[in-house]
């Protein structure tokens, strides 16, 4: 005879359905997996980079061509220009405001009561971020190659150039990613790429450094978006300037290197409050 304490208790079986650890590479993947798939449904954050750097970098080359014809002969402003555009374009773009969301609505906090490693999470939004920021430079690539602008280095220089951007716009986005974790602020994430502006201007953006003069020329010495954008212009008009190019890496590994310890302590402040 059947009794209904034999259909409601649990069976003996050591079988149990439990949450196991997958791979931390699975982790990574299936995050940025999810962050990418994200980014058409949030447009709003990346369409705006790439408007603002395609207007400068027409507007730039409108202006000031005919006044940087001083700089030397055969000086070509449109390719000076482009890594200014590609910088303007790429900076700030993440998927911080992303993770607030996560935040906010919950989500973060329930995958903090899964397997899935800790740093996975940040990973895999960064991940994204380095796909995102590949695909925001194509539009001024094919823009630069529409009036005229060609690499010295070829086709690999093309392609060292990207992915110096795009390891740019990696290092910035510690900030980002450190002030949502914080905060859980959407308005303060947004904020950040107002940090990058005084980066910018205060460098060889618009004019070579060597035209630059007094407190600027001294100021823009010691900006790391100077050394940046030297090296990113040695692809396009000089040719493999290995001395550039390593400037280049020095300036992002140490902006990333400060903006990444910020975003690990954040994460492990939120991680320690889950």
């Amino acid at each position: 005879m059947t009794t209904i304490t034999d259909v409601v208790a649990p069976p003996t079986t050591h079988d149990a359905l439990r949450a196991r650890p997958a791979g931390f590479l699975h982790d990574v993947s299936a995050i940025a997996g999810r962050a990418v798939r994200g980014v058409p449904r949030d447009l709003e954050a990346v369409t705006p980079p790439v408007f603002i750097a395609l207007f400068f970098f027409v507007v730039n080359i409108a202006t000031l061509s005919k006044l940087t014809q001083s700089a030397g002969p055969g000086f070509d402003y449109k390719a000076f220009q482009m890594p200014t555009a590609i910088l303007l374009g790429v900076t700030g773009v993440s998927r911080a405001p992303a993770l607030v969301l996560d935040i906010q609505n919950g989500y973060f906090d329930r995958l903090l009561m899964t397997p899935v490693r800790r740093l996975a999470i940040l990973l895999g939004h960064m991940v994204a971020d380095v796909a995102v920021a590949m695909a925001l430079t194509v539009p001024v690539l094919a823009l630069g190659f529409a009036i005229g602008v060609r690499f010295e280095t070829g086709v690999a220089g093309l392609l060292v150039f990207v992915v110096l951007a795009a390891c740019w716009s990696l290092a910035f986005s510690g900030f980002g990613y450190a002030i949502a974790l914080k905060t859980g602020n959407p308005a303060a994430v947004n904020s950040t790429f107002l940090l990058f502006f005084p980066f910018l201007f205060l460098t060889s953006s618009y004019v070579p450094r060597s035209q630059l003069s007094g407190w600027l020329h001294t100021v823009a010495g010691l900006n790391p978006v100077t050394y940046l954008l030297e090296g990113l212009r040695s692809l396009v008009t000089q040719g493999w300037e290995w001395g550039a190019l390593g400037k280049a890496l020095l300036a992002i590994a140490l902006l990333g290197g400060f903006s990444m310890s910020l975003c690990f302590a954040a994460l492990r402040a939120r991680t320690r409050r889950g």
